[in-house]
């Protein structure tokens, strides 16, 4: 199957599950992060999420979570569909109040937010192994930024039904250091 395909079945799958799931039960995953996961966080991080859409890991309680830990939050900006992806600082996780739509149809911080860099990215996915392997949206946006920031800790978040055994996987693309799932917890070893 080529990366397109198994986009397109892995869009289908994780909307028929998030679609399965009652609301009391969406409400409660991803509420807070798991303890072997907040290890892999310095204290006095920096750390980047994401503003969930559609069908994808929710990240909103996360945010709240390590915004009332003392961390600083930050989201991907865009100065349009062409420019490369940044992060600016997210001041306000519980109401949104500092977030504006942005060129891709995503909300993000304001054009007046300081951009500030994440030591720990929380990345978006539609596929990923127990290796670390990621399969993203296809525009290469987290790759990208991630291979200019090679110290950065990258975690996936994703529901359990995007979880496979392989990825067809080329040299441009950057593994996580772990994923997260509502059941599980998912750490790459250093090879």
């Amino acid at each position: 199957m080529t990366k397109q395909e198994l986009r397109k079945t892995l869009r289908a799958a994780r909307r028929d599950h998030v679609g399965s799931l009652p609301d009391t039960v969406r409400g409660l995953v991803f509420h807070r992060p798991p303890a072997p996961m907040l290890e892999l966080v310095p204290r006095d991080a920096v750390i980047g999420l994401y503003a969930a859409t559609g069908h994808e890991a929710p990240t909103a309680a996360y945010a709240r979570f390590f915004f009332e830990q003392g961390h600083r939050l930050a989201l991907p900006r865009f100065a349009s569909r062409e420019a490369p992806m940044h992060f600016a600082s997210h001041g306000d996780p519980f109401e949104s109040s500092d977030l504006e739509p942005g060129p891709l149809g995503l909300l993000q911080p304001s054009a007046d937010a300081a951009e500030i860099l994440p030591d720990v990215v929380f990345v978006p996915l539609l596929g990923f192994t127990a290796e670390g392997g990621r399969l993203g949206q296809g525009g290469g946006h987290y790759d990208r930024w991630l291979a200019a920031h090679p110290g950065t800790q990258a975690i996936g978040l994703a529901w359990d039904c995007q979880l496979l055994g392989s990825l067809p996987l080329e040299a441009h693309d950057r593994p996580l250091s772990a994923v997260v799932t509502p059941t599980r917890f998912f750490e790459r070893t250093a090879a």
